[in-house]
C-alpha cells in the first residue's frame, strides 16, 4: 500500500464515521436543547429530563435506518478487504 492508497482509505473512513455518527448526534443534540430551553422555561433541572428523550430518539433512529447503517459499515468492509487482497 502506497500513501495515496492510505489517504483514499483514511478519506473515505471519515466519510462513512460522519454519515454514520452524524444524523444522531446533530439531532439527539437538538433535543438536548430543546429540553434545555423547556427546563429554562419551567426551572426544573431534572438530570434524566433531558437523557430519557435522547435514549429514546437514538434508539428509534437505530430501528429506522440501522439496516442502512450496517449497509454502509460492510461497503465499508468490503471495500478495505478488496484493497487489501486485490
Amino acid at each position: 500500500m502506497d500513501n495515496s492508497q492510505v489517504m483514499d482509505v483514511m478519506h473515505s473512513a471519515i466519510l462513512v464515521v460522519i454519515k454514520l455518527a452524524g444524523p444522531l448526534l446533530i439531532l439527539s443534540m437538538a433535543v438536548g436543547v430543546l429540553i434545555a430551553i423547556l427546563q429554562a422555561a419551567t426551572q426544573i433541572h431534572e438530570q434524566t429530563l433531558s437523557f430519557v428523550p435522547k435514549l429514546i430518539l437514538i434508539g428509534a433512529i437505530l430501528l429506522l435506518f440501522g439496516s442502512t447503517m450496517l449497509e454502509m459499515m460492510q461497503d465499508y468492509t468490503r471495500e478495505i478487504f478488496n484493497l487489501m487482497l486485490g
